[in-house]
């Protein structure tokens, strides 16, 4: 069964640790995702780009529209993931307490399932 774990970080919270203090984060993050894969519970994982970067597509009567990040309205943004296969939630859970970044982000973990569930 298929689990994603979604790293959720205040907005500004890059800005405010720096370059040096986000490359040992970063490393932190490394190497849970090197456990979880030697545990064989890793299907996949990234860190994502502040949104800042990023861009909103919506498409409506047929047109796309685009909004350039950064995004006023929020106030965390998806700060990166892991795509896990667990057996059960509470072992999803029990992984998403472990994470580093759970002590500075919220960590939402979704079972991935078709949209109808």
């Amino acid at each position: 069964m298929n689990w994603m774990l979604l790293v959720l970080e205040p907005t500004g919270q890059r800005a405010a640790r720096g370059p040096e203090e986000g490359r040992v984060a970063y490393e932190q993050m490394l190497r849970f995702a090197e456990k979880l894969k030697s545990r064989g519970v890793l299907v996949g994982c990234n860190s994502l780009a502040a949104q800042e970067k990023g861009v909103r597509v919506a498409v409506r009567d047929g047109r796309p529209r685009l909004i350039d990040g950064p995004f006023a309205e929020a106030k965390e943004m998806v700060g990166g993931y892991f795509l896990l296969d667990c057996a059960t939630r509470e072992e999803a859970v029990a992984i998403a307490a472990d994470c580093p970044a759970a002590e500075w982000c919220t960590i939402e973990v979704r079972h991935v399932a078709p949209c109808y569930e």
